[in-house]
């Protein structure tokens, strides 16, 4: 690891892998801070992020993402969950080398329940399932590349990943 200032840790995974729920057990756990950057999208943008991607289109959305990854890493030195689609970026990809990232992997069979793959993710259009297999196909390597820890998230508590997490990760 390096002695690059930023987030304690760093969550990234798929819809459905628990960033948020986790980075919340977790960061009560550290007693820090949690910030999720798909939240401080919406925040920014006054909407969510369907809407702005129906409204403004993906590349849009990506382009304040971008803006909001930066800046968490910049401000931010608790826990931190990337939305799933984020890691895509290359820019994000340099700012993440060398930092505490831990993946949160699942199976489609554990992320459905959980996130319903529903018209409220505007990239799970269409045939939700099939579309989740296809972000995975791209992300999956990209997560593992950048991951230092992956903790797989299937048929397990929030609280049990919690731990698992901090079973392979110390505080700082």
């Amino acid at each position: 690891m390096s002695d690059t200032t930023g987030p304690a840790l760093i969550l990234v995974g798929p819809p459905g892998a628990g960033k948020s729920t986790v980075g919340r057990l977790l960061a009560m756990a550290w007693g820090t801070t949690f910030r999720d950057t798909d939240h401080d999208i919406e925040t920014a943008a006054g909407r969510s992020i369907s809407d702005i991607f129906i409204d403004d289109g993906e590349d849009a959305f990506r382009a304040l993402e971008r803006a909001a990854v930066a800046t968490a890493l910049a401000e931010h030195d608790g826990i931190l969950a990337l939305g799933g689609g984020a890691v895509l970026d290359e820019g994000t990809q340099a700012a993440l080398a060398g930092r505490r990232v831990v993946y949160l992997s699942v199976t489609l069979a554990h992320a459905s329940p959980r996130v319903g793959l529903s018209g409220n993710r505007p990239l799970l259009v269409g045939s939700p399932r099939r579309q989740w297999q296809l972000l995975m196909e791209a992300r999956r390597p990209v997560y593992t590349s950048l991951a230092t820890v992956e903790v797989n998230t299937d048929n397990r508590s929030p609280e049990q990943v919690r731990d698992a997490v901090l079973a392979e990760v110390s505080a700082p």
